[in-house]
């Protein structure tokens, strides 16, 4: 087996391991965020950018005093050297309704095989801000006056 191909084995069974904490993730569960991220991992996704473990954990914390029951299903994956690219849906409850955000996560491994990035890639007009009273109207009409005829 040569080291590309043991790293890839390798960065597969982090990845797995990765998607079955943040399937069943819980205030509970979070602080084993330290055993998935490096001191100083970056995560971006629509609103949020920060540098640092301890901020990305917040963001989480956030997502359980704000959403009802959330959870993350995943799709796909795909590794290539020590990056990994996986799809997702993003469920959770908020004020009784159910959401389903459908999104793609890009992660770089450190070489101690924790996550050094995090970039969430999803749609926050489509799959949520459209699906909101009021708002959702507004961003209909905006979207059907950008559509080529």
């Amino acid at each position: 087996m040569t080291s590309s191909a043991f790293l890839a084995c390798d960065i597969q069974e982090r990845v797995n391991k990765l998607q079955v904490w943040y399937a069943t993730m819980s205030p509970q569960t979070l602080p084993r965020i330290d055993d998935f991220y490096t001191e100083q991992a970056y995560f971006k996704d629509p609103f949020n950018e920060v540098n640092e473990r301890s901020k990305i954990k917040r963001i989480f914390e956030h997502m359980f005093e704000t959403t009802e029951n959330p959870s993350f299903i995943f799709d796909d994956c795909i590794i290539s050297g020590d990056q990994a690219f996986l799809s997702w849906r993003f469920v959770f409850g908020l004020r009784g309704k159910q959401y389903k955000v459908m999104g793609a996560s890009h992660l770089r491994f450190a070489s101690d095989g924790k996550v050094c990035m995090h970039r969430d890639y999803w749609d926050p007009a489509e799959e949520l801000w459209e699906k909101l009273p009021i708002l959702g109207a507004f961003i209909g009409w905006l979207r059907k006056k950008f559509v080529a005829a």
